[in-house]
């Protein structure tokens, strides 16, 4: 086994693409390893650390004309582009999807989805076997029980899938809080998606900025 270690194994903006898949209405009657409105918050949020870092987002939907239309939370964050809809269960072949995300020239493949055992398990696997530098954002993906929810990670590590959750995946494509250029903009995303977390960062930057007692303003 080859185990995923040192500092160039972390995820880059710059190495980055994220696919997005069949977060839709249907998807969410039947999602019981999370609760919906949490994964509904954190694959926006995800969504919006994207935007933030300029990393290229592929969305797709599986037979939406049945299952809905992707959150119109996430499709907000990327106005007028395109939402590939599909009718492979397994995203990685649908070739359409697979030449977006290689027009990117991107590595390190990032997917989030609904359901993991099912739609993010089966892309994430393939596309790990192919050679992708692959992670699943847990919380921005959910299963029809927690059973599946868990039985999927652990299938996903096995194949050599990364596993990270959005506030980790965005925090690591900042690294540096001088990076004042996305910064802001991540705090705003924190500040809005991530309960109380949002709350400490927003005291931080509070804290940061209040001059030292006995000093000038």
């Amino acid at each position: 086994m080859t185990f995923r270690n040192g500092l160039a194994s972390l995820l880059r903006p710059e190495d980055s693409v994220l696919v997005l898949i069949d977060h839709q209405p249907y998807q969410l009657a039947n999602l019981n390893s999370h609760d919906p409105h949490i994964v509904v918050n954190n694959s926006t949020a995800l969504a919006k650390a994207a935007k933030v870092f300029n990393v290229p987002t592929i969305l797709t939907s599986v037979i939406a004309d049945r299952g809905g239309l992707l959150f119109r939370q996430i499709t907000d964050v990327f106005p007028g582009q395109e939402v590939i809809d599909r009718t492979f269960i397994n995203t990685w072949e649908d070739q359409k999807v697979v030449d977006a995300v290689k027009a990117t020239g991107r590595k390190q493949l990032i997917i989030a989805g609904l359901w993991t055992e099912i739609c993010v398990a089966m892309p994430a696997i393939q596309a790990a076997g192919e050679g992708w530098d692959v992670t699943v954002i847990t919380d921005a993906s959910g299963a029809v029980s927690v059973e599946a929810h868990e039985v999927a990670i652990q299938r996903m590590a096995a194949a050599g899938v990364n596993l990270m959750t959005w506030l980790a995946l965005a925090s690591e494509w900042q690294r540096d809080w001088a990076r004042a250029e996305t910064a802001i903009a991540l705090n705003d995303v924190v500040l809005q998606h991530a309960a109380g977390s949002g709350i400490a960062y927003l005291w931080e930057q509070q804290l940061l900025n209040t001059p030292a007692p006995g000093t000038a303003g």
